[in-house]
């Protein structure tokens, strides 16, 4: 049987995602992001599609790198993720409105209190039924880190071992502060004081006692997403994400990335196959190729160069308006643009002998940003998005648009039927009105983290006086006690015998 399909919508709440400049085309309502009838009509097309969830990204800053420093002036005329507001606020609204689709909304560890972070998410799996994700990030963008009272970024790896305790901290919150059973609602209370406990976190980040506000909500830790593809990001999703977004030209350069992640995964005790691997690509479709490539020309004249290069220096770090407006960036000094550039040279068709200048790194930029670009008729699109399934082991994608709501639509008529027909997408939710964790898995039952996930050690289960991993947190705080009591012993020997070895050295010498 063929691999059924994730299939997200890739979204901001945002004038423009990765499409600059395109609020000017005349059917694209980017420009309504402030409006929730707009995302909750999206929203309900959608799930009559059956798409698995509407993915929220989200940035905590302005691209203010290209002819910066600090310059937001190529970034706003084109709406080029700014201005953008909180996608989390949204969700209670558009669950209301449908009744199976789920959300991922990106939040960040480097900036959010894990305490309040975990009370935000509590809220919304309780008033989404179940049906909202976390997109756990821990930002990029200096300009975030400057308006959070920082002068630059916290260095890169030093974010994922700040994430990496985060992470335990919300798993006690939300996994070992509420015992199951914990809520009454009957004569007797609303719930048993002796089945809610401090979670007692000391650690190198957070000091978080506890307990959680929340009771437990019905996936009680959200749904868990990821999109990391640093060494450090990989190795942090392989041990906590449940969903893996990744971005990559052709699917044999995302197959590595695949492939080390399961392995680790494999490392840390969990099962592989509990991680979905789901691929960032835009696909423009119409009823034939050239009806397709026709669309994609025509939504092209609208993208802002500008705003294209403002993405690609928050994305990169690099302001390329330093180098000469002609020059081929596959010759430059710098290492990262001049191997990301050639990654491009080598896979977009026909770009071999292009020289690869700031207009031409802007054209490619200007729908899809720096993700796989599929255009043609179902049947091309179909055959790619099978390559894809094969050669990278992919169990799905995050679409995103060139123009918001016409690339659903147009994804909607054409694509999907052609999928269906393959055997690659469902006919319906697996789990109609399930929570986010229940329909990724394809399980219905399955809204708790998996047995083998490491935010299972934190489960305070019915019939447990306290939870499992508390005994062993007091177990190794009296062992460490111990040892600063026999490091402290023997360190005031040591003091002493050399206090004795000094008297002696003394008394020789006067005599």
């Amino acid at each position: 049987m063929p691999k059924q399909l994730i299939l997200n919508a890739f979204a901001m709440q945002a004038p423009g995602h990765l499409n600059p400049g395109l609020f000017r085309y005349p059917k694209d309502k980017g420009s309504q992001y402030k409006n929730l009838d707009h995302w909750i009509e999206l929203a309900r097309k959608l799930e009559a599609a059956k798409f698995h969830a509407i993915f929220f990204a989200d940035v905590l800053g302005g691209y203010d790198v290209y002819k910066g420093p600090a310059n937001l002036e190529p970034t706003i005329p084109a709406a080029a993720q700014f201005p953008i507001n909180d996608p989390l606020y949204s969700i209670p609204a558009l669950a209301a409105a449908t009744e199976s689709i789920s959300f991922g909304v990106t939040a960040s560890t480097t900036y959010d209190a894990p305490y309040a972070h975990a009370r935000r998410f509590s809220t919304v799996d309780h008033l989404s039924n179940g049906r909202v994700g976390w997109n756990i990030v821990t930002s990029y963008l200096d300009s975030a880190a400057r308006n959070f009272g920082l002068n630059t970024q916290i260095e890169h790896d030093e974010r994922y071992r700040i994430a990496d305790e985060y992470l335990h901290v919300v798993y006690k919150l939300w996994e070992g502060s509420w015992r199951d059973g914990a809520v009454k609602n009957d004569q007797t209370g609303y719930a048993d004081p002796r089945a809610v406990r401090q979670i007692h976190h000391k650690g190198k980040y957070f000091t978080v006692p506890g307990p959680h506000l929340c009771e437990p909500s019905p996936q009680r830790t959200p749904f868990l997403l990821q999109a990391g593809t640093s060494t450090a990001g990989r190795a942090f999703a392989a041990k906590h994400a449940e969903a893996i977004f990744l971005n990559g030209h052709t699917p044999e350069l995302v197959r590595p990335s695949v492939d080390s992640i399961r392995k680790q995964a494999a490392e840390f005790g969990r099962d592989p196959a509990d991680i979905k691997i789901v691929a960032g690509v835009l696909v423009i479709v119409g009823p034939t190729d050239e009806a397709a490539r026709a669309k994609y020309e025509e939504l092209l004249k609208y993208g802002d160069h500008e705003g294209a290069l403002a993405l690609f220096g928050g994305w990169s770090g690099y302001d390329l308006a330093k180098y000469d407006e002609d020059q081929d960036f596959r010759f430059v000094e710098a290492p990262a643009v001049r191997s990301m550039v050639n990654h491009w040279a080598s896979t977009v068709p026909g770009s071999e002998n292009i020289k690869w200048n700031r207009r031409t790194i802007a054209e490619w930029l200007l729908i899809g940003g720096n993700g796989a670009k599929i255009i043609g008729s179902p049947k091309t699109v179909a055959d790619e998005l099978e390559r894809w399934v094969e050669v990278a082991d992919v169990d799905g994608f995050n679409l995103s648009y060139a123009s918001v709501p016409e690339t659903f639509d147009d994804i909607i008529e054409y694509l999907l039927p052609e999928l269906r027909r393959r055997g690659l997408f469902w006919e319906d939710y697996a789990v109609k009105g399930g929570t986010m964790r229940e329909n990724f898995y394809g399980k219905k039952g399955q809204t708790r983290l998996p047995e083998t996930h490491p935010g299972a050690q934190y489960f305070w289960r019915e019939g447990e006086e306290i939870p499992k991993y508390a005994i062993r947190q007091e177990e190794e705080e009296k062992q460490k006690e111990k040892q600063d009591e026999t490091k402290e012993g023997t360190e005031e020997k040591k003091e002493k015998q050399d206090e004795a070895k000094e008297k002696t050295e003394e008394q020789k010498a006067s005599n």
